[in-house]
């Protein structure tokens, strides 16, 4: 990992607070300079880790979905079982999207995705199942007139989902709401170092599995519920890390998640291990 990327929040901790931030320089950093080897990517390995990085787009240019952030690649429930997979084909993401568009979309149990363009693809798939399955309208002035309260998280190593899907769409409800009315309502939280819904090398655990201590700075769940019930907007929420990932085993640092678009930096003083020594600023501060 690229240590100014690891540092943005002023620890070197092996988790990139923003990987927006964090500009890889894929072409000439990792590219073989002497043949082929597991350390290094070929041209053609190269061109497609770009790929994934920039997300997919149609032949115009204009982006379809956002790609994946860098920082967790290697992690435990990372790119090797959701993009990569063990062989060509036997990813995650692969049986899913396969899935998708032979069972969904296209209804042919023999369909094959290299007879179609991706334009193409795009054009049957909305045409087919856009009205059930598409979840971007950015008015959320019901919802909210009802009641409602949004509170939505997202790793920001999500192998399966990139996190920049999430901030688009709560930058959308921005754009169209306002700010004050839609924090009035609505929080955003990026999980450092998370994958999908759990593990990675981040603070992974507060309470988004509908468990956890029983306390609302440390439960995203019992934050939520305050939210209806009392109307109390939830602030920083304390996640933590436990070793292995295992509750039992103890813990092994605390991080406060910050309400987007803040991000946690350590106050340069105490145990990096501890989120009291954090505080949410706006990025870059």
């Amino acid at each position: 990992m690229n240590a100014a990327c690891d540092a943005q929040d002023g620890v070197v901790d092996g988790v990139v607070n923003d990987p927006r931030q964090c500009h890889l320089a894929a072409s000439s950093a990792l590219q073989c300079k002497d043949g082929d080897s597991n350390q290094c990517l070929t041209p053609a390995q190269v061109t497609t880790l770009q790929k994934l990085y920039g997300g997919a787009h149609r032949a115009d240019g204009k982006l379809i979905f956002p790609g994946y952030l860098p920082g967790a690649e290697d992690a435990q429930g990372g790119w090797t079982p959701w993009i990569t997979g063990t062989a060509p084909g036997k990813s995650l993401m692969f049986a899913f999207g396969n899935g998708y568009f032979t069972n969904m979309v296209y209804e042919k149990v023999d369909w094959d995705f290299r007879s179609v363009t991706v334009d193409d693809a795009l054009k049957a798939a909305d045409a087919k199942t856009a009205r059930a399955l598409n979840a971007v309208d950015a008015d959320l002035s019901k919802f909210s007139a009802r009641g409602g309260k949004l509170v939505v998280y997202h790793g920001w190593n999500d192998p399966a989902i990139s996190a920049l899907s999430s901030i688009d769409y709560y930058e959308s409800v921005v754009k169209k709401m306002g700010k004050p009315r839609t924090e009035a309502f609505t929080r955003l939280y990026l999980v450092p170092g998370m994958v999908h819904c759990s593990d990675g090398p981040g603070a992974n655990s507060f309470g988004e599995g509908f468990s956890g201590p029983a306390d609302a700075q440390r439960n995203i769940s019992l934050a939520r519920e305050q939210r209806v019930g009392k109307g109390t907007a939830p602030g920083a929420v304390t996640a933590t890390k436990y070793v292995n990932d295992e509750e039992n085993s103890g813990v092994k640092m605390t991080r406060p998640l910050c309400p987007y678009p803040q991000v946690a930096n350590y106050t340069g003083s105490g145990d990096t291990n501890d989120s009291r020594n954090f505080v949410c600023a706006p990025p870059g501060k």
